[in-house]
């Protein structure tokens, strides 16, 4: 087996190869741009955890549900308000819906 052309064929792949890495950090010199320009890391605030997660749930639940289960003012000035659910679903099947046409209307 002739020595000769195999290291020419290695010399000069190592040539390309060199060549070729001074080519890629002449064309692509961010990595030595970003360890120049790159500055301290800012501090990170730290996550605003709950102290309690059950009792919190607890809490909004229960302002939930006396929300739901009472009443209150939703727009006073507009005379709307909020009545309990159960409350609301009596009046409806007791007076029905204003302007809701009835079982009897004609159909189109």
């Amino acid at each position: 087996m002739a020595l000769r052309p195999v290291l020419v064929v290695g010399i000069g792949v190592g040539v390309a190869v060199v060549m070729l890495a001074v080519l890629a950090n002449m064309l692509f010199p961010q990595h030595t741009l970003d360890t120049e320009l790159r500055g301290p890391l800012p501090r990170m605030a730290a996550p605003a955890l709950q102290s309690d997660p059950p009792a919190d749930m607890a809490a909004f639940r229960a302002a939930d549900l006396a929300r739901l289960n009472g009443f209150g003012w939703v727009d006073r000035a507009g005379g709307v308000a909020h009545v309990p659910i159960d409350q609301a679903m009596r009046q409806v099947a007791r007076d029905g819906i204003p302007d809701w046409p009835s079982a009897g209307a004609d159909r189109p």
